[in-house]
């Protein structure tokens, strides 16, 4: 598997919950699906940027699926704060 184009979508994850987390006060998990839908976009234009297309959806389901673990972490990390404040 193409490791290479899956770990930027990952990185975009962190960065978008890292942003979220700086730029909005209150109530962070309501943008976290933004961040997720940039996410599966960003997965296809990565995917099929590249001009082999054997295992397209293992790397989109790879690239999609470490998103999704990444941003649930963030929205626990998310609730957590919010019920310590």
């Amino acid at each position: 598997m193409r490791w290479h184009g899956i770990w930027p979508i990952w990185a975009l994850a962190v960065v978008g919950s890292v942003v979220v987390a700086i730029l909005v006060p209150v109530d962070r998990t309501v943008w976290l699906p933004i961040v997720l839908g940039a996410c599966v976009l960003a997965s296809f234009a990565v995917q099929l940027g590249f001009p082999t297309q054997k295992g397209l959806v293992d790397r989109l389901f790879a690239s999609v699926g470490g998103a999704i673990v990444v941003l649930a972490i963030a929205t626990v990390v998310f609730k957590a704060l919010s019920l310590a404040a």
